[in-house]
């Protein structure tokens, strides 16, 4: 495969993460935040199995096999939850937004624990990216602290898990630079998740309500092939194609995924939350440009 079809292809993988949000958001309407979720990701680890090589667990070092499925199961379920558990439409976008603080978090990561080297620029990086997800979630106030612990305080479990989700997601990064050796482990991931995800339906029966209708199939078949699929593409993406075009063109996706989100769930989202989401993107750039060498 060349190298621009590659990258073509990563570039649909950004496309369908983009999705993830209001797609998920859409099947928890359906079928309630922990059916749902287990829903989607057993059609995901369905779409994987299809479209990636299955890799035997004696080709995994033990470490990340440990690890590493203990922070991308906990990572996924933190992102599917906190959508799923959020109020409303705006919310489900607001949550995502906070999400995206991971490429921040995982140049700071990669920075401290691996061998990376990052320039000052990764100081005013992270700041802007703090500061957008305060303007995103002061609402029509922009930078209001007082409006951001409102809105976290109206529904802390969703707003908490998706910044947690950003934390895991960053040391998963990290544990897999360092112990993977290569080992793609996304499809056992996945399948790992589904079954924590349906052992948590059955014990802590979920008591939402259940509609179930051909188009909330459809959002159910869509959210699982962008899960799936937009693993799969970035694989492609990254192990054949042009990945600092592809790294940089990632760090769009807040703004991309609230796009998407907002015309899927139809929710108007202010000024201030397009101000704080492209602050976001800002400081997660200089986050990437950071560790980069200039020449002279």
């Amino acid at each position: 495969m060349n190298q621009s079809k590659a990258t073509a292809i990563g570039f649909c993988a950004i496309l369908l993460w983009s999705s993830i949000v209001g797609l998920i958001k859409e099947v928890s309407h359906s079928f309630g935040a922990t059916m749902g979720a287990a829903l989607i990701y057993t059609v995901a680890s369905l779409f994987l199995l299809l479209s990636i090589k299955w890799t035997p667990l004696s080709k995994f070092p033990k470490k990340y096999l440990i690890f590493g499925s203990l922070l991308m199961v906990s990572y996924e379920l933190c992102l599917a939850l906190s959508i799923g558990y959020s109020e409303n439409s705006v919310q489900a976008i607001e949550v995502g937004m906070v999400n995206y603080l991971w490429p921040t978090f995982t140049m700071i990561a990669t920075v401290l624990f691996t061998s990376k080297k990052a320039n000052w620029l990764i100081i005013p990086g992270i700041i802007i990216s703090m500061l957008g997800i305060v303007w995103v979630l002061g609402g029509d106030k922009g930078f209001n602290v007082s409006e951001m612990m409102a809105h976290i305080q109206s529904n802390p479990l969703s707003y908490g898990l998706a910044f947690l989700g950003a934390l895991l997601w960053a040391g998963y990064c990290v544990v897999t630079i360092r112990l993977s050796n290569g080992a793609n482990g996304i499809i056992l991931f996945f399948m790992i998740v589904a079954i924590v995800l349906w052992i948590k339906y059955v014990l802590l029966y979920d008591q939402s309500e259940i509609n179930v209708s051909f188009p909330s199939i459809i959002y159910l078949i869509l959210a699982g092939a962008a899960m799936g699929f937009g693993y799969a593409a970035w694989n492609i993406g990254i192990l054949h194609g042009n990945v600092t075009t592809l790294a940089g063109a990632s760090y769009f996706t807040p703004v991309l995924s609230s796009m998407l989100s907002s015309l899927l769930l139809s929710a108007a989202l202010g000024l201030s939350f397009w101000q704080g989401a492209l602050m976001v993107c800002l400081g997660s750039i200089l986050c990437w440009l950071s560790t980069k060498k200039f020449k002279k």
